[in-house]
């Protein structure tokens, strides 16, 4: 209950919260307690990797863009706040009628049986990334690529045009 109240009270900061570096921030809590969250669920591993590559990377690489970017001016969007607003009340309707339809049950645990096979979180999520989600991993890499590619390339047309201009 404490781990998911900080990480909505943290998400919302992140998108209310005007200075840049003051939402990173609250990014940065909301992702150390969804680590917290993964280590009560005994998935160590996403926890970890929580930590190394969200918290560590991610949040770096979003704070690196903001001051390389260097926003000076804050702007003002009106309608951006009745959309919002209109679509956060719709999002919380439908999550309050699926757990009115569902309810709040837990699945009842597999019983181990004599040929059941334990399994550490690392072997089982490496198995399955790497089998039945290969292709979307595959594509999340490439989309990756891309997006490196044309940030270089961004990066280097900014760089030459500044030159020409001297």
């Amino acid at each position: 209950m404490y781990f998911s109240g900080i990480i909505l009270l943290t998400a919302l900061l992140v998108v209310v919260l005007r200075n840049p570096i003051h939402s990173a921030l609250s990014l940065l809590v909301m992702f150390f307690h969804v680590a917290g969250l993964y280590v009560t669920l005994h998935a160590e591993f996403l926890a970890a990797v929580q930590i190394i590559v969200y918290a560590g990377a991610i949040l770096v690489l979003y704070l690196f863009v903001v001051m390389l970017l260097n926003v000076k001016r804050e702007e003002q969007y009106s309608r951006q706040g009745v959309v919002a607003l209109f679509l956060g009340v719709v999002l919380l309707t439908e999550a309050g009628l699926l757990v009115v339809s569902r309810g709040l049950t837990v699945a009842p645990p597999i019983p181990e049986g004599e040929g059941t096979k334990i399994v550490g979180n690392t072997e089982s999520i490496g198995e399955v990334l790497y089998s039945t989600y290969l292709f979307p991993f595959e594509i999340a890499s490439l989309i990756l690529l891309v997006a490196m590619i044309g940030a270089v390339i961004l990066t280097k047309k900014g760089v030459l045009e500044s030159k020409s201009s001297l």
